[in-house]
């Protein structure tokens, strides 16, 4: 038999972390293990980038208003202001409940932003996803939407982009005219399309009184979700105590509900007769956020009928996020 030549191999070039280049996740990771990108120096960033935060608006002015805005509310808008103030050629940028056909991000002909803030996104940090599409919504050309895709792993988040002491001031919409400059005059294209979101949008206003606090109006009845920045167990204790004693409703023919947590936060949710508007329950709410606040401060345990109390209340809580 004929011997086998030795075979030898060429070594492979070494390359660092710092030069690793990102390639598709099924190709030879660059840094010449022979394993594919995804197995290699792949799978950080693959984590980094769906590694869930719990809390993604913590440290925004408006934190319960964004989260309503993102789960609760079908037509807002805000005007967003940014450290260092708007680039040139931008003459203001907009946060948007959603965006015709659902764009990320669109920057119009006179080269103002809208941001939209109920997409799909694909990482698990929708602050990073959101603050990567600003930026390229900013530097788009006048009158593109700007398109999905996963934000890098280290790049900035809202709180890097974002005035910490700007207001966060919702103006929430019976429709969704505010996507064109001029409704009246769109192309019946438009206007049809406009027909159709505005027949999806339920009927919701934010109250005055209390802080992220939103009234809603459905067929069978109305109701009330308000976003809470208390912790979740205290405020539970909190919602069982009210409860227990008859006093967590918001007048005749109201109830609370339960609660849903949503990006960290508390929501609870009050069922309320059909004829009560959002005025109606502006008293109630601030008399509430009164007796809530009282049994926040309190350091009693709680006594069987409060833990029973409780228990229904956390028995009915989902979580959406």
């Amino acid at each position: 038999m004929a011997k086998k030549r030795p075979q030898t191999k060429a070594k492979r070039p070494q390359l660092t972390d710092g030069e690793i280049p990102v390639v598709g996740a099924r190709e030879p990771c660059p840094c010449g293990s022979g394993r594919r990108y995804k197995a290699c120096h792949g799978r950080a960033a693959a984590h980094a980038a769906t590694e869930l935060v719990h809390r993604p608006f913590e440290g925004l002015p408006g934190e319960g208003d964004w989260v309503a805005l993102r789960e609760l509310v079908p037509a807002a808008t805000v005007e967003l202001h940014l450290k260092g103030g708007l680039p040139e050629g931008v003459p203001s940028v907009t946060l948007a409940t959603v965006l015709p056909m659902a764009w990320p991000a669109l920057r119009r002909d006179d080269g103002s932003v809208l941001l939209g803030l109920q997409n799909d996104t694909a990482s698990g940090d929708i602050s990073r996803d959101l603050a990567d599409t600003l930026q390229r919504a900013l530097t788009a050309e006048p009158g593109t939407p700007v398109q999905g895709r996963r934000a890098p792993a280290e790049g900035p988040r809202l709180q890097d982009l974002l005035d910490p002491e700007g207001a966060f001031e919702p103006v929430v919409h019976s429709g969704f005219e505010f996507w064109v400059p001029d409704p009246e005059n769109a192309t019946p294209e438009v206007s049809a399309s406009l027909e159709r979101a505005n027949a999806a949008a339920i009927p919701t206003a934010k109250l005055t009184g209390v802080d992220a606090a939103y009234w809603c109006e459905t067929p069978d009845k109305n109701h009330l979700r308000w976003v809470m920045p208390h912790p979740e167990e205290r405020l539970l204790d909190a919602l069982a105590r009210l409860h227990a004693a008859g006093r967590s409703g918001l007048g005749e023919g109201t109830r609370l509900v339960g609660s849903f947590r949503a990006h960290g936060l508390t929501v609870p949710v009050w069922d309320l007769p059909s004829g009560v508007t959002a005025e109606d329950v502006e008293k109630p709410a601030a008399e509430f956020a009164e007796r809530l606040a009282a049994a926040l401060a309190s350091e009693a345990p709680l006594t069987p009928e409060e833990r029973r109390a409780r228990g229904g209340l956390t028995n009915r809580q989902v979580t959406l996020s």
